[in-house]
């Protein structure tokens, strides 16, 4: 009788084992082509999480009252903060030397027109969908000002 159970009991486990062996192997598998496996292809990965982290500004700040151009401080401390000094999204942090280096090397007119056009997770005017082209080129010198 014990050896009948013992058998049973082998038979139980042997069962569980290859049912647990066979969802590990096949149910991955079946998930290929349905875009739940990650092929490792990093511009895929970017390309399918890209509007999850969008950030646009809900409120893009007034102008100055008196007419006149804000300077890159105002700017920066209005509309550019809210990402670049928490690097929020991949944006590059405000005075960190190291991630601003490749992007300075570009050139002034490459990072305004980045700025102008949008980049990444930063929309166009960086959500300052009122600021001038000399408001842009002076919160980008102020940026540039504060990674050096």
């Amino acid at each position: 009788m014990a050896q009948k159970q013992n058998s049973s009991r082998a038979i139980l486990v042997i069962t569980i084992v290859i049912a647990v062996v066979l969802i590990v192997v096949i149910w991955p598998l079946s998930m290929i082509g349905k875009g739940s496996v990650a092929t490792g292809d990093s511009d895929a990965v970017y390309a399918r999480i890209l509007p999850v982290a969008k950030i646009e500004l809900a409120k893009a700040p007034a102008a100055a009252a008196d007419g006149q151009a804000r300077d890159g401080a105002a700017i920066y401390n209005s509309i550019c903060m809210a990402c670049h000094a928490s690097g929020v999204a991949g944006a590059p942090k405000a005075g960190d030397a190291a991630a601003w280096a490749p992007r300075i090397a570009t050139g002034t007119d490459a990072l305004v027109a980045s700025v102008t056009n949008g980049k990444g997770a930063m929309p166009p005017k960086g959500g300052g969908s009122d600021l001038t082209d000399d408001e842009i080129k002076a919160a980008v010198a102020y940026l540039v000002g504060l990674a050096k």
